[in-house]
C-alpha cells in the first residue's frame, strides 16, 4: 500500500522504566534450573514497570521525545492513537488521556484519538492509521504510539519476557521528515496462537505454537509480498527489524528471508528489556533510527498474535543526524536500570492480592 502523498517519520523516542528483574532470578522465585531455558529465549533480563507507572505514563515519555525530535508544536497533532494490550482502563480510551496530557489539537483539542488492538503489532496498526490519514491530506501531523506493560502469568513462560516500554512516532508529509515510509503492507490469517478471554488477568498461549506457523509464517509471508511490492531483496535493506518475543526469533525468521545477523541485531532489544508487546517493533525500529544514516533502508516487520504482520519499507533522508540526540536515546534506557528480586517484582506488579490496607501501620 502506498498513500497518494509520502509520508515519513517527523520525530520518535522512546521510555522504558528503569526497574529490571533477571531472567535467572524469575527461575529462582520458581525453583527451576534457568541455564538450560536461557540459551533458548536468549533473554538476559526484563524491565518492569514501577508502582506509578503505567501504559499511560510510558506513552506520555516517549511522545515528549517523539516532540523533541520532531521540533513541531503538540497543537499541530490532529491524531492521537495508542496500540496496547494492557491499558489502564478497560472502558476509555488511553489516547484521549494522552492528548490532553500533550496539549494535542490545541485549546479547542481539534483531534482525533483511539486505542487499537491487535496484540504486539497494534503499535504498528497505529502508524498504519496515521499514514492513511497524513497521506490523503486530511492532517498534517499525528502521533502513532505502542506502549505495554504486558503481564505474564507466575510461573508461565511468558513470565520471563513479558516487560514494559514503548515508542512513539510522529508521522508527518515526507518533505518535512527524517525518514520516508515508502510502502506498507498487512497479511492476517485467523491463527489463535494466543488470547485472553474477558475477566482473565493473565493471557494464555499454545507455546510452540505461536512460533510455528504463528510468528514465522506471517513475518515471512508480508516481508516477501513487501519486498515483492519495491522490487527489493534482503541484500538492499542495511538493517530489517522483525517483532521481538525473545531474542532467537528476529534472527531465526531473518536467516529465512535470507538478511545477515549484522542488519538484524542493531535493533535486537529484547536480550536486554525483554518483550514490550505492542512497542516490540517500534522500540527496535528506534533503536535503529538512533544510529542511521542517510540513504540507508530498513525492512521493519511486526507480528501480532490472532494473527498478523505489518510490514514497511523506510528509507533515512538528510537530517535524521541533526535530531538523533536532541532526546534519549534507546540504549540510554536500556544502560539505566536498578535490580529487583523476585519480592519485590510480585509487589509492583500486583500479584500479592492484600486483604486490609496497612500502609498507615
Amino acid at each position: 500500500m502506498k498513500s497518494n502523498r509520502k509520508v515519513g517519520i517527523v520525530g520518535w523516542g522512546v521510555y522504558v522504566p528503569k526497574w529490571r528483574i533477571r531472567s535467572e532470578e524469575l527461575a529462582r522465585g520458581w525453583g527451576r534450573e534457568w541455564k538450560r531455558y536461557a540459551a533458548g529465549i536468549m533473554v538476559e533480563e526484563k524491565s518492569v514497570p514501577g508502582l506509578d507507572e503505567d501504559t499511560f505514563t510510558i506513552a506520555y515519555e516517549a511522545s515528549l521525545n517523539a516532540l523533541r525530535r520532531a521540533r513541531i508544536d503538540p497543537s499541530k497533532l490532529r491524531a492521537v492513537y495508542v496500540g496496547t494490550e494492557s491499558k489502564p482502563y478497560a472502558v476509555k480510551t488511553t489516547a484521549t488521556i494522552l492528548a490532553e496530557a500533550l496539549g494535542a489539537g490545541g485549546p479547542k483539542r481539534l483531534t482525533t484519538g483511539a486505542d487499537y488492538e491487535f496484540a504486539c503489532k497494534a503499535g504498528t496498526e497505529a502508524v498504519q492509521s496515521v499514514i492513511g490519514l497524513v497521506g490523503s491530506g486530511m492532517i498534517d501531523y499525528g502521533l502513532a504510539v505502542g506502549a505495554d506493560t504486558a503481564q505474564g502469568a507466575p510461573g508461565d513462560a511468558l513470565e520471563y519476557t513479558a516487560s514494559a516500554g514503548g515508542a512513539a512516532y510522529i508521522l508527518g508529509p515526507a518533505e518535512n521528515s527524517i525518514a520516508v515510509i515508502e510502502a506498507s503492507l498487512s497479511y492476517v490469517t485467523d491463527t489463535p496462537d494466543f488470547w485472553r478471554r474477558q475477566h482473565e488477568h493473565y493471557p494464555a498461549h499454545t507455546r510452540a505454537f505461536t512460533g510455528e506457523p504463528a510468528y514465522f509464517k506471517h513475518i515471512m509471508s508480508a516481508a516477501r509480498e513487501l519486498m515483492s511490492l519495491m522490487g527489493t531483496g534482503p541484500n538492499d535493506y542495511d538493517y530489517a527489524i522483525f517483532h521481538q518475543p525473545n531474542g532467537k526469533f528476529p534472527l531465526r525468521v531473518g536467516t529465512r528471508l535470507g538478511f545477515t545477523p549484522d542488519k538484524i541485531k542493531p535493533g535486537l532489544i529484547t536480550p536486554y528489556i525483554g518483550n514490550t508487546y505492542s512497542g516490540s517493533a517500534l522500540v527496535g525500529l528506534a533503536a535503529v533510527l538512533d544510529q542511521a544514516k542517510p540513504g540507508q533502508r530498513i525492512l521493519l516487520v511486526s507480528f501480532g498474535s490472532g494473527a498478523g504482520s505489518d510490514a514497511f519499507h523506510i528509507e533515512v533522508r538528510d537530517g535524521i543526524e541533526a535530531v538523533q540526540d536532541l532526546a534519549p536515546k534507546t540504549m540510554d534506557y536500556v544502560s539505566r536500570k536498578e535490580y529487583i528480586d523476585y519480592a519485590i517484582y510480585a509487589r509492583f506488579r500486583r500479584m500479592i492480592k492484600m486483604l486490609h490496607d496497612f500502609s498507615g501501620y
